[in-house]
Parts: structure tokens; C-alpha cells; sequence
């Protein structure tokens, strides 16, 4: 795969990286990313992502585009309110670099779709805005054995890590379930800073970008935490769960299934 001279100018940032290069770049063309929450989180990931040149990125949500969505959802403006969030993600990241091919997948993401879902990826990142779709997710992720990135905002807090399969621990391992109903606050209830989005989503981002090429380290078995009041950051070491219902010795998830909606806006 040799690389037009417009494309060389494009990603020349990347290629003069010695962690990069020019196989690197084709790494990041030739590949494919499944967003999934074209939301805070999805917007600044999508948007990196598609500068980057990965070469087929998907991204999934069945919401339309709302006035209140704006404040941090930076893929869409004033004139996508209204439309389907990822027809509005698709326009915003073919306008910004045309080599990438955008997949909308307009659709609820439930336990009977998400396998043939994630199936063409070769990596998923999660910016969904509940506790139900995120243990979908990792379930999924986990028994289709497809490497993801969890993250998650509240307030002026965020937090992320990466699954990679046989690597370390998954999200159930590390917080098993679903909490109870109204135990933890939605942003609609406890408020999200905007720019909060950008850091984690661009994290996310980071993330897919490096396990592509194969470069640094990523969170496997780790959780990274960002405190934006204090500017203070905490990476907390997670430990391999052998009980874990679906990655561990005796796993009891089988297969992927919906738990109980519990509200809670992180993206």
C-alpha cells in the first residue's frame, strides 16, 4: 500500500515519529474502530481518530442531536439539532479528512445486535452513558475476544482503562455489576465541565491509536483517573479477577445479555 503525495503531507506528523512512521500510518489506514456513543465521549474520539486516518471507523447511538448535547458534543452544531447523531458524526468526519470511511450505524445497542455489531472491528471503544450498555459491552468485547476501551465523566471527573484479551482484567472484573438505581447521580442531576469529554474522549482515542500501532503502554490493568479541579491524575493497578462471571476460570456469561437500564449520563 503505498501512500499518495497528498497523504503523505496529511499524516507527515505522524510519519516523521519514529514510534510511527510510514508502517504505522498504513497500520492506522488499513483499520477499523467502532465507536460506540457518538456522545461527549465519542465526539473528540471520533474526531482524533478520523484526523489520524484510521480507515474505517464506525460509530453507533440511536439518540438525535439536542440543543442541551452541544455544550460537549463536539461533533455536532446549532443545525444538527434534531438529526440522528451519527448521520451529524458522519458529515463532521468526512468534512474533516476524507480518506476515512465512515460507517453510521443508527440502532440501539442491545445483547441481540452487539456481536455481529462488533464483529468487522478490530478495536471498540466505549462512549455509552449508562452502566447497562457498558457491561454489554465489556461481555461482548470479552467472549468476541475484541480489545476495548471503557471510560467514564461526571462533574469534573473522569476515569478510563483498556481490556485487551488474555492481558488482564475486564470492567466486571473490576466493578462486577451494575450499581442499584438511583444510587449514582446522572449528569442531567450532578452536571459534567464540557471540556471533560475532550480529555477522556481523546484518551479513548490515544488508546485505539497505540494499540493499532503498537507502540507505549496502554491501561490494560490499570485504571487512570482525572480529577480536573486539581489537575491531579492517579493510574490505580487492577488485579486479575479468577472469579470474573465471563473472563474467569468458571465463567457463567456466556453470552452477551441486556441488565436492568440504570440511568447514568458519564459521556
Amino acid at each position: 500500500m503505498a501512500l499518495s503525495s497528498e497523504q503523505l503531507e496529511r499524516y507527515s506528523r505522524h510519519i516523521i515519529l519514529k514510534e510511527v512512521g510510514l508502517r504505522g500510518q498504513k497500520k492506522l489506514l488499513n483499520a477499523k474502530v467502532l465507536i460506540i456513543g457518538a456522545g461527549g465521549l465519542g465526539s473528540p474520539a471520533a474526531m482524533y481518530l478520523a484526523a489520524a486516518g484510521v480507515g474505517t471507523i464506525g460509530i453507533a447511538d440511536a439518540d438525535e442531536v439536542d440543543l442541551s448535547n452541544l455544550q460537549r458534543q463536539i461533533l455536532h452544531g446549532n443545525a444538527d439539532v434534531g438529526k440522528p447523531k451519527v448521520d451529524s458524526a458522519k458529515e463532521t468526519m468526512a468534512a474533516l479528512n476524507p480518506d476515512v470511511q465512515v460507517i453510521a450505524h443508527h440502532l440501539f445497542v442491545n445483547a441481540e445486535n452487539i456481536m455481529d455489531l462488533i464483529e468487522p472491528y478490530d478495536f471498540i471503544l466505549d462512549g455509552t452513558d449508562n452502566f447497562a450498555a457498558k457491561f454489554l459491552i465489556n461481555d461482548a468485547c470479552v467472549l468476541a475476544g475484541k480489545p476495548f476501551c471503557h471510560a467514564g465523566i461526571i462533574r469534573f471527573h473522569g476515569q478510563l482503562m483498556t481490556y485487551v484479551p488474555g492481558k488482564g482484567p475486564c470492567y466486571r472484573c473490576v466493578f462486577r455489576q451494575p450499581p442499584p438505581k438511583n444510587a449514582v447521580p446522572t449528569c442531567r442531576e450532578a452536571g459534567v465541565i464540557g471540556a471533560m469529554a475532550g480529555v477522556i474522549g481523546c484518551m479513548q482515542a490515544l488508546e485505539a491509536v497505540k494499540y493499532i500501532v503498537g507502540v507505549g503502554d496502554l491501561l490494560i490493568g490499570r485504571l487512570l483517573t482525572f480529577d480536573a479541579l486539581d489537575m491531579e491524575a492517579h493510574v490505580i493497578q487492577l488485579p486479575d479477577n479468577p472469579d470474573c462471571p465471563v473472563c474467569g476460570a468458571h465463567p457463567t456469561i456466556l453470552q452477551p445479555f441486556d441488565e436492568g437500564v440504570v440511568e447514568c449520563d458519564l459521556k
